[in-house]
């Protein structure tokens, strides 16, 4: 409970919770759990505002492209009443790895404790007592 009400990068605190349940119309929910508000009114610029629940941590591009189409107001219908059209050759969706377990890491990378290949004979490096001494 007390994550609830201090941690916004775990979900959602209790306050927006309230605020969203208050205002905010349940429209669908992704692959990923996470869930989609849209609210009941519309704003005085004519649109409604639209959130995301994160299941777990809030990380943006945890939101798949045709949910995030929708929260920008791309895409009228949400993909629970029309869904996006998938190409063959598309790959699902996959959030951004950086900094977790399963980041990218190229060969010879220190994470990956791999050695560094020698650099080239063309480099070399600069010490002071190379350094031409001029009156």
């Amino acid at each position: 409970m007390l994550k609830r009400i201090f941690t916004w990068w775990n979900g959602a605190t209790i306050g927006a919770l309230l605020d969203i349940g208050r205002r905010g119309a349940f429209v669908g929910e992704d692959e990923q759990g996470n869930r989609y508000f849209e609210e009941r009114r519309a704003s005085i610029e004519g649109r409604k505002r639209r959130y995301v629940i994160y299941n777990g941590l809030a990380e943006a591009s945890r939101v798949s492209p045709d949910w995030h189409g929708w929260m920008h107001h791309t895409f009228e219908e949400p993909p629970t009443v029309q869904p996006l059209k998938r190409q063959k050759w598309e790959l699902p969706h996959q959030p951004n790895l950086t900094g977790s377990v399963f980041a990218y890491r190229p060969k010879g990378s220190i994470a990956r404790g791999g050695e560094r290949q020698a650099s080239s004979a063309d480099y070399e490096a600069w010490t002071p007592e190379s350094e031409d001494t001029r009156p």
